[in-house]
């Protein structure tokens, strides 16, 4: 076979490979899904909205609607001083009371919902947050 056979089934066989390697590449990027859940990314515990206390479904359903919220404190800006959720702008997320019954004051419990629609949960006033799944 003379040398311009050899490089040419050379060039052909490096085309090949590299149009092969895009190809795996695509296939590998469209089949890796997309974090199903807003603030799945967290490395927070995700917990179904339904095992929460009920008065957090509650609350949850006010914050779909729009209000009105019980305490005039519900939908201010949370401004995650204690960095336990994700490092966003100052103003990314808001808070809303989570009642606890029998409490004489809003109590310790919060929602935190995140602009994209991520959702937190604290039983222990910012101590500590799970990722709310609310579809569960």
């Amino acid at each position: 076979m003379g040398s311009r056979k050899r490089i040419t089934f050379a060039l052909i066989g490096l085309v090949i490979l590299v149009v092969a390697g895009w190809l795996i590449r695509d296939a590998s990027t469209e089949s890796a899904p997309a974090p199903s859940l807003p603030g799945q990314d967290s490395g927070l515990q995700v917990k179904a909205l339904s095992t929460l206390p009920p008065e957090a479904g509650t609350t949850w359903r006010l914050i779909e609607k729009g209000g009105p919220f019980p305490s005039t404190r519900d939908g201010v800006v949370f401004e995650n001083r204690e960095k336990r959720l994700p490092a966003k702008a100052k103003d990314y997320y808001r808070e809303y009371t989570v009642p606890t019954p029998g409490s004489k004051d809003r109590g310790a419990r919060r929602l935190v919902n995140g602009q994209h629609r991520e959702l937190y949960y604290t039983e222990n006033h910012y101590e500590s947050f799970v990722l709310v799944d609310p579809g569960k």
